[in-house]
């Protein structure tokens, strides 16, 4: 064999189990981007296409996802949502008043679970159903969202349709349960709502909402929430961020 392939596997592997012994180690929080190629390239000393190949292993052991587009992002009243500190935080940062009420938190099979992908593995979920209402003194009440949000049904989380949300926070809940997602994919669409969802949200059926479906994994690809959110095109819009700032 080549001497320089064998030299060129061998910083790969170097790469692979320094980066995977920082991922498990905490070094990087759960959905953290790892520094650029350029100055990973730098760090070890080789070349960013050693670099690719070492991060295109770890993402085959799905401990971290790379892409072209660098995330997507739900903006409401022109205020990005973070998912780690939940969309409620990231509404009052706003300076909106939107209160949630939790409409259901059930036990659910996954044929159930709406638009969950055929390929993630969820034996049994529980669902957690809410609707979020915008408070304004000139328009009073209006709900701009209805949300399903499926987790999987282990641990402490298996408890949640008898003791509910730690402090009404699923994002609380999920860390306090160990789980903390890594990656995860979203799709969005235009949705027609049925009779159901215009009770539930105060329109007419067949109103246009938005509708999201996204899928959190943690880093050893286990499924750790899938939530489809209907939002208000009004309040509601959904930003992608995409390139290479490296």
């Amino acid at each position: 064999m080549n001497m320089s392939i064998q030299v060129s596997r061998g910083k790969r592997q170097t790469i692979v189990d320094t980066l995977s012994r920082r991922i498990r180690e905490g070094h990087y929080a759960p959905g953290t981007r790892l520094e650029g190629e350029l100055r990973l390239a730098e760090e070890f000393s080789v070349s960013r296409g050693t670099i690719r190949d070492a991060l295109g292993e770890l993402q085959q052991r799905r401990m971290i996802a790379t892409e072209t587009g660098r995330g997507s992002f739900v903006i409401f009243d022109g205020q990005p949502l973070s998912q780690d500190r939940g969309w409620a935080q990231s509404m009052a940062d706003t300076g909106s008043t939107v209160t949630t009420e939790i409409l259901g938190i059930e036990p659910v099979e996954r044929r159930a679970v709406p638009l969950l992908p055929t390929e993630v593995t969820l034996a049994a979920g529980i669902a957690i159903r809410r609707v979020r209402t915008l408070h304004r003194e000139d328009e009073g009440p209006a709900p701009i969202s209805f949300e399903c949000a499926t987790v999987p049904a282990h641990g402490r989380l298996a408890d949640l349709p008898e003791h509910g949300l730690l402090d009404g926070s699923l994002s609380a809940t999920l860390a306090a349960a160990g789980l903390h997602p890594a990656r995860g994919t979203q799709r969005a669409d235009v949705h027609l709502l049925d009779e159901r969802e215009a009770g539930i949200l105060h329109r007419d059926p067949g109103t246009a909402f938005l509708r999201t479906a996204r899928t959190s994994f943690d880093v050893d690809g286990a499924v750790v929430e899938h939530v489809v959110s209907l939002l208000d095109p009004q309040h509601f819009t959904l930003s992608l961020s995409f390139g290479d700032d490296r």
